[in-house]
């Protein structure tokens, strides 16, 4: 090997115990799931993940780190729930919590409370969905409207500044197929983390489903929710599996920055810090050869 390579591989050996032992450290994707005919039928997996994630943190604008953030729906006024659409950035602007919704379908909608006269459980799209679905924490359900498929996109809450967590888990009603409502999960870099599935209820109407992933450091920045083989809508056929959701809890958000880089971006540091290393070592080479001339 030539001199110069060699000793840069040998900084390299010395560097890189330093530094892959932040990478090695991090946990294994651990994934908690559970279905049932109520909410204690998923109630433990529930709580296995908050505990999981952490503290719950308060619904205020900036990261603090660590622990966890929630959204169950219940605190949207009526003025933005059935029969009005919920805006997109709502829990990141109005209730700050750091994500935003999109869907290729027309907008968002959460579910009515009894007290507004309007049909809860999106009866007012549906009058049969009241029996089909019902709630984890109660009153409110969420759906995308028009399209079966969201994505949820991660900020620092109350900011614009993109951000990662380290896991995300939601309550589904209404799952009715395996293999079909998931969780897919993507990178700052936009590549995909995996697809989850969502486990089948164990009714034939009003289950309950729970899928939480933990990647167990902040690398996701989006995901995407699909929910069933349709949307929802007036006219309902046979052989569909109309899926809407309860609470979403997720890792604090954190500002993608500070993200842990991918073993790939750890081997271009090491081999830039054993080249910054071996340009000081032949300076200091160079300097004593002068001084002993």
């Amino acid at each position: 090997m030539h001199a110069r390579a060699l000793n840069i591989a040998r900084l390299a050996a010395i560097i890189s115990p330093c530094v892959f032992p932040m990478f090695a450290a991090q946990a294994a994707t651990v994934i908690f799931s559970a279905s049932g005919a109520n909410p204690a039928g998923i109630q433990s997996s529930v709580d296995a993940y908050r505990s999981d994630l952490g503290t719950l943190n308060a619904n205020v604008a900036g990261s603090v780190g660590s622990g966890r953030r929630e959204i169950n729906w219940d605190g949207v006024p009526d003025a933005l729930a059935a029969p009005n659409n919920l805006t997109a950035n709502f829990f990141n602007v109005n209730s700050p919590r750091g994500v935003v919704f999109n869907t290729p379908g027309s907008g968002f909608q959460v579910s009515a409370n009894a007290a507004s006269g309007v049909p809860v459980e999106f009866g007012n799209i549906n009058p049969t969905y009241g029996s089909q679905f019902q709630t984890f924490s109660a009153q409110r359900l969420f759906t995308s409207i028009g399209s079966n498929v969201l994505d949820v996109t991660f900020f620092v809450p109350g900011s614009t500044t993109a951000a990662l967590t380290n896991g995300f888990g939601a309550v589904f009603t209404g799952v009715d197929l395996a293999n079909t409502t998931s969780l897919t999960f993507f990178d700052s870099a936009n590549a995909s983390l995996g697809t989850f599935f969502v486990p089948a209820g164990t009714t034939a109407a009003e289950s309950l489903s729970f899928l939480g992933v933990d990647f167990g450091s902040a690398v996701v920045s989006r995901v995407r929710i699909t929910n069933g083989n349709a949307a929802l809508g007036p006219n309902d056929g046979g052989g569909l599996d109309l899926v809407v959701m309860d609470d979403f809890l997720y890792g604090e958000p954190v500002p993608a920055v500070g993200a842990v880089p991918e073993p790939s971006t750890w081997a271009m540091m090491i081999l830039g810090f054993a080249g910054v290393g071996y340009m000081a070592y032949r300076r200091r080479e160079q300097s004593t050869a002068l001084t002993a001339a």
